[in-house]
């Protein structure tokens, strides 16, 4: 039936709204909060009760991580064997160094995490054609560094796959659960940042893929180009925003990029990380994007 293909798959043209990591964890009470992420969700969930019928996708891109993980304080040991605390930087020297060490006492089962045709092993085995956690480590951190864009930086555990701090808040789900009900549409859900070896802050790419889960989500992007209208929102604006709006708009035909709206009361920025917030949204201005309050990205 209709109903059954439009809950299965996405719907040429119209509007769609992209719900950025609108989760627990960024949200005050979780791990990582962002002070005034509440309030954008107030407004994304009256957005989606409000205009229910005009809304013909939702995508939802959902944070996603193991306790252990590059980015986070358990991953790492000094010679002390103290975990580094949250926002620590690591630099390639750091490493190099052994200020900071990936923890030796844990196996991680890389013919899971790697693929050797996305992400060259060349760098990261020992003399005996080993795989060396430290080496990788090492490699990681120099792309990571090259591409200029972000060091390592040490985040609290967020968005940790199973726990409430992964979820949906509360008030958004609830209006996507409507929407859904009303118009028989079903969210596309896409997680990002299970690999633990890579950081994603980007819903369509890794800083440096490691994997073909990594590389650049062309189906997503394609899916998304399908739009008449982008409105795209969520947590946080200075990094999983930020980070996935420039690789969309980076892979968008320029003549169209005006379809793109970034509802700028719908997203905050990390504490302490307000230029970036502010640098990128002129970026987006300067690109053609539109940038407005989310009641008027349907005008």
């Amino acid at each position: 039936s209709t109903f059954t293909l439009k809950m299965t798959t996405m719907r040429t043209g119209g509007t769609t709204l992209l719900l950025i990591d609108v989760q627990n964890d960024f949200h005050p009470g979780g791990s990582l909060a962002v002070p005034s992420a509440n309030e954008d969700a107030e407004r994304i969930a009256s957005f989606i009760r409000n205009h229910a019928s005009e809304l013909d996708n939702i995508v939802a891109t959902l944070d996603s991580h193991h306790k252990m993980h590059i980015a986070h304080p358990s991953f790492w040991v000094s010679v002390d064997k103290k975990h580094p605390d949250p926002f620590t930087i690591i630099t390639t020297d750091d490493i190099v160094s052994e200020k900071w060490l990936p923890r030796q006492d844990v196996k991680i089962n890389v013919s899971k995490l790697l693929d050797p045709g996305v992400f060259d092993m060349q760098n990261v085995l020992d003399s005996n054609g080993n795989f060396d956690l430290k080496l990788y480590c090492i490699e990681y951190s120099k792309r990571l560094e090259h591409a200029g864009r972000f060091q390592i930086c040490i985040w609290p555990e967020h968005c940790l796959i199973g726990t409430n701090g992964h979820c949906v808040v509360p008030v958004v789900r609830q209006a996507i659960e409507e929407w859904s009900e009303q118009t028989g549409g079903s969210v596309e859900w896409v997680l990002k940042g299970q690999n633990l070896l890579t950081e994603m802050y980007s819903a369509l790419a890794a800083e440096v893929p490691v994997c073909s889960e990594t590389k650049f989500n062309d189906k997503l992007r394609d899916r998304l180009l399908q739009s008449d209208r982008l409105i795209v929102c969520g947590q946080a604006m200075s990094h999983c925003v930020n980070y996935s709006m420039r690789d969309i708009v980076d892979h968008w035909p320029k003549e169209t990029v005006s379809k793109i709206v970034l509802a700028t009361d719908c997203s905050s920025a990390v504490p302490g990380f307000e230029l970036a917030a502010d640098a990128f949204q002129k970026d987006m201005k300067d690109a053609g994007v539109c940038l407005c309050p989310i009641d008027n990205s349907l005008a």
